[in-house]
């Protein structure tokens, strides 16, 4: 009788936690259930194609695709922060209840940045032309033309997909982060099968690799461009005809922000791989990967509960609501704790898990690159939570400043630790911790003069 009472109890619980509480705290539990599913299966997935993929080529192949992957993933910063300054804009016209202002603002967005990636391509078509690949990544000049070739194929679907990439940044606007997640999942399980079946009917091929793997997303993307704008999203379908020039520029006051944020970020992480390809291995660039890979699984669960923060802070903020955003970050810090001890957990079994994940004696990870990948997504996890809440009231002058302060920050100490003290991977990492000064210690400072000591300064306002 008592089990049964017991079990009555927290039945009730479950009941009343999706159906009490401020709507957008209804809505943001329902998304964090479903992301917990799709993002699960999207971990598992990237855990699958990591041996998958190495094994049908080679470790130091996949140093290479990695590295090639991530310098020209650069591109998508490019978007000159349309997609950020459009979230925050049309999460604001959704608010007040306009959706020919909503409509604007997303037919805008896309005519702007197919203009912007379609010029791109043209010119990475003919830079590339001129590239000596195997000098930039240090390899044989035999790898030349494969090489150009490979980033050709990744120069293009690069560009289709952040162009069809604007669907994601809607439904995430839309509180609906998700269906974000699932467009992405299909995306990677698309790649995941293309890329079995590769290994079963083809050779050894990287450019095999970069087609399946580019080509995936690219066509789920396209679908569900076309499904959420004939279904959910008919009464915001982009046109032509409202494309509106001062709209674009109403759109960039916020945007530009967003973009040299995004170029830091590009500096700071995007670089990584390129500098420890360079200057210490390809094989060097696996090793990381996939200790990166391994430890990155928390803070990817740790991004399906804060994914809808963002868009939800900008409702609650232009709706006066700032006590929801006090509580909600309380109740983010608390979570955050269970994660840092698994993470801890992780770290313990790091070696025996990655025996058993890669089975591939030619890949050993140090351990203080493990430790380190830890502290890293340690504290990002922690500077997600306050970075989030900046982003959402767009409050970003100060985090603009710190960013290139922390970008340059970046790029010279890794230089040095690596060049002048041969400290190899660990000095990027390293390096990565330390210049993301802002999330961890100025954003929560920022946090509390805004929202606990209410400060007249407009500098934290910015």
């Amino acid at each position: 009788m008592l089990i049964k009472k017991h079990i009555g109890g927290l039945w009730q619980f479950v009941i009343d936690f999706f159906t009490k509480g401020h709507q957008r705290s209804l809505e943001a539990k329902k998304n964090i259930i479903s992301s917990l599913f799709i993002k699960g299966a999207s971990i598992a997935i990237g855990l699958i194609l990591v041996p998958l993929t190495i094994n049908y080529i080679n470790p130091s192949q996949y140093g290479i695709w990695l590295t090639l992957s991530s310098m020209i993933a650069w591109i998508s910063f490019f978007d000159i922060g349309f997609t950020h300054g459009l979230r925050n804009k049309f999460t604001e016209a959704k608010a007040k209840g306009d959706k020919t202002i909503a409509r604007i603002y997303i037919s805008t967005t896309y005519y702007y940045i197919s203009i912007i990636f379609i010029s791109l391509w043209i010119i990475l078509m003919v830079v590339n032309r001129f590239i000596s690949w195997h000098k930039l990544l240090n390899l044989p000049a035999t790898m030349d033309s494969e090489i150009s070739s490979l980033a050709t194929l990744i120069f293009t679907y690069f560009c289709f997909q952040f162009v069809f990439r604007v669907i994601n940044t809607i439904l995430t606007a839309d509180q609906q982060p998700a269906k974000a997640s699932l467009m992405d999942m299909l995306g990677q399980l698309l790649g995941l099968l293309l890329i079995f079946l590769m290994t079963k009917f083809t050779k050894s091929s990287l450019l095999n690799l970069g087609l399946s793997i580019g080509i995936a997303p690219v066509l789920v993307l396209i679908a569900a461009n076309i499904y959420f704008f004939s279904t959910r999203f008919k009464d915001y379908t982009p046109s032509l005809k409202l494309v509106k020039k001062e709209y674009a520029k109403d759109i960039m006051k916020l945007g530009t922000k967003f973009f040299v944020l995004q170029i830091a970020a590009v500096i700071q992480f995007e670089t990584s791989l390129f500098l420890i390809a360079r200057y210490i291995g390809s094989s060097a660039v696996t090793d990381y990967s996939i200790a990166f890979k391994y430890f990155s699984v928390l803070q990817m669960g740790f991004t399906i509960l804060l994914t809808p923060l963002w868009s939800s802070v900008t409702d609650a903020y232009n709706s006066g609501e700032t006590e929801w955003i006090k509580n909600a970050v309380k109740k983010y810090l608390k979570i955050l704790i269970p994660f840092i001890v698994l993470g801890l957990i992780m770290l313990a079994f790091s070696g025996k898990v990655y025996e058993l994940w890669i089975r591939d004696s030619r890949v050993h990870i140090d351990f203080n690159i493990s430790l380190l990948c830890l502290v890293f997504f340690s504290t990002t996890m922690f500077a997600s939570i306050f970075v989030s809440v900046i982003n959402g009231i767009g409050a970003l002058q100060i985090q603009f400043f710190a960013a290139i302060g922390g970008s340059i920050c970046f790029f010279g100490l890794s230089m040095l630790l690596i060049k002048y003290f041969n400290m190899g991977v660990p000095a990027v990492i390293i390096s990565s911790i330390v210049s993301n000064v802002f999330g961890y210690i100025i954003a929560p400072v920022q946090f509390y003069n805004i929202f606990y000591k209410k400060s007249n300064a407009k500098i934290w306002y910015r």
